[in-house]
């Protein structure tokens, strides 16, 4: 497997984009946070918001990033025809696919880790200005806090979610554009298409199978109880996606010439 690994690493190296789409991913989540800290007010006691998700909204525009990385990664391959010669070096190909996905990830827990410590300070230094102060009961965000903490970390395990369920769907489909389609239409449409369904039940049932509105329960730290999923829960949905998606890769994988 460390063989494996290196040689994810070494063409993840030089391939040209990986390094501007991780850089991309951090500027984007810490510059919409900021941005969000800075427009949301709290002018009076009980404003209603929750100031910790507020200042980690920026995730929810990050992750585009996290997909098209994955997908530069493994589409690029079958594109340039090298995937024949990776799995000629790799035979196996749940090895390759393993190493693939662990060398994808990694990098986004690193820089989703110093995304999501950017959103933090930046909610620390804005949102009192927005009125997120103590008279209007709300501390400065901390990870000493424990719920801030749990929703900092969680975004971070989001994200390399993200990055596993990207890995899966363009292993599967293999062309870029199609696998940048279908995973950003689960990110971003799935959630929109839901405010379109009128029967109340029917819309808690889409939000809980959602995986971007499941996963991202784990940033809410007040009335987390009043959500279809709890953060721990909803985070569990976005896993089931993220390894029901490699496991359809790897079948694929095995079954295709290429």
């Amino acid at each position: 497997m460390r063989r494996e690994i290196h040689a994810e690493w070494t063409k993840l190296r030089t391939m040209p984009g990986p390094g501007w789409l991780l850089a991309g991913m951090v500027v984007l989540t810490v510059s919409m946070s900021a941005v969000a800290a800075g427009a949301v007010t709290c002018g009076s006691a009980g404003c209603g918001h929750d100031a910790t998700r507020l200042g980690l909204m920026g995730v929810q525009l990050g992750q585009a990033m996290v997909a098209l990385l994955a997908v530069l990664a493994v589409c690029g391959e079958y594109s340039t025809g090298l995937i024949g010669t990776s799995l000629t070096a790799m035979p196996r190909r749940a090895t390759m696919l393993a190493a693939k996905a662990s060398v994808l990830t990694g990098l986004t827990l690193v820089a989703g880790t110093v995304a999501v410590l950017g959103c933090v300070l930046a909610g620390r230094l804005l949102l009192p200005g927005s009125g997120f102060t103590a008279a209007h009961g709300y501390a400065p965000l901390s990870l000493a806090d424990g719920p801030t903490l749990r929703a900092a970390a969680g975004s971070v395990l989001y994200l390399g979610l993200i990055a596993l369920l990207s890995v899966g769907v363009a292993i599967a489909v293999r062309d870029s554009a199609t696998a940048t389609g279908v995973v950003l239409s689960l990110l971003y449409l799935f959630p929109l298409a839901i405010h379109m369904v009128g029967d109340e039940e029917a819309q808690r049932f889409l939000w809980s199978i959602s995986p971007t509105n499941a996963g991202l329960a784990i940033q809410a730290t007040t009335d987390a109880t009043l959500l279809p999923l709890g953060p721990w829960a909803g985070l569990g949905v976005l896993t089931v996606w993220a390894f029901a998606a490699l496991l359809t890769g790897w079948v694929l994988l095995r079954r295709r010439d290429a």
